[in-house]
């Protein structure tokens, strides 16, 4: 029982971390291009890299807080359905390298943040 509310708490506090990045970045930048869901999922990426060595490899933490951080936190701060729906946003829009562009770097990006975390983990 513990850990499923962890999980949903760390859920909530992802998805109020998601919605102010996002809407900031759409204040400052636009809604031209999807750069909110860009870069919250870019950041997601890169912390699940990181936090995933250290919570798993490094560091002797709870599952209660494991789900908290890795299901809850960033299951609901990234969002694939927000990059889906964004994507054939641009396409219906006839903005086929806009869309392009943005599938491009989202899944690079992603990656190569992902493992960054990683390797940073590792390191420390």
């Amino acid at each position: 029982m513990y850990q499923l509310i962890a999980i949903a708490s760390g859920g909530a506090a992802g998805a109020l971390f998601r919605f102010w990045i996002s809407s900031g970045v759409h204040n400052l930048l636009g809604r031209g291009f999807p750069y909110g869901t860009l870069l919250v999922n870019v950041l997601g990426s890169l912390a699940m890299g990181f936090l995933y060595v250290l919570l798993l490899e490094r560091t002797t933490v709870s599952p209660e807080w494991r789900g908290a951080l890795l299901i809850g936190f960033l299951g609901a701060f990234t969002t694939f359905s927000t990059f889906s729906i964004e994507t054939l946003n641009l396409l219906e829009q006839a903005e086929v390298l806009k869309a392009g562009l943005n599938v491009l770097l989202s899944v690079v990006a992603c990656i190569l943040a992902c493992w960054f975390g990683l390797v940073v983990g590792r390191q420390l």
